[in-house]
């Protein structure tokens, strides 16, 4: 061999050398570059983990919110609304019940009206001094002490004007010692119970 091949040969072996440890450095340098890509990745991947559970906590209680309060604000409307229908239905229902009462206690005591009439005309036909008009008077009394309480009570006729509510007109008269539309005169007594009339009066009017 040569002494040119020779000093070609030397020379390329340390060329080989330092291509290879280019190589390795250019390799070391890339494997160093990934693997501080990777660290670099691993907080940004997880990043996104960690703040997506609080996003979406907030956002499902924010949510829940109105809606419950949406529903308690109905159900709440709805109690007022029965409890409204509720005290209506109850005074309507006691309303109903005292004007039954009302009513069946007067149409009882209609029928024990001619009796009153019977006494008042046989006392009107009984002279002062008849022994008998004593009884009678006691008679009355209780029979009006009676009607009294049982709510019962006369209407006022003779003298009052007369009033269409409570008097019932057969007769009229011109008479000029009295005032226009005066009662004169009562042929059958009126009585009422509280404002509801059981019998009007039956009476004669002046003028």
């Amino acid at each position: 061999m040569s002494e040119k091949s020779k000093k070609k040969k030397t020379k390329a072996e340390p060329e080989t050398e330092v291509e290879q440890t280019v190589l390795e450095a250019e390799a070391a340098e890339e494997a160093a570059k990934t693997e501080a890509a990777e660290e670099a990745a691993k907080p940004e991947a997880e990043e996104p983990k960690k703040e997506e559970k609080p996003a979406k906590e907030p956002k499902a209680k924010a949510e829940k919110e109105p809606d419950l309060k949406s529903q308690l604000a109905a159900e709440k409307d709805k109690y007022l609304r029965l409890l409204a229908e509720y005290d209506n239905f109850r005074r309507r229902s006691q309303k109903e019940k005292e004007n039954i009462y009302t009513d069946v206690r007067g149409e009882t005591l209609k029928k024990f009206l001619p009796v009153y009439d019977s006494l008042w005309r046989a006392l009107t036909q009984t002279a002062e001094d008849d022994p008998s008009r004593k009884g009678l008077e006691m008679i009355m009394t209780q029979y009006e002490n009676a009607l009294t309480q049982l709510g019962v009570s006369l209407i006022e006729a003779v003298g009052q004007p007369f009033d269409a509510n409570f008097h019932n007109a057969v007769m009229h008269v011109e008479d000029e010692s009295v005032g226009e539309n005066i009662v004169v005169e009562e042929f059958e007594k009126g009585f009422k119970i509280g404002d509801k009339v059981l019998r009007y009066s039956v009476v004669k009017v002046a003028n």
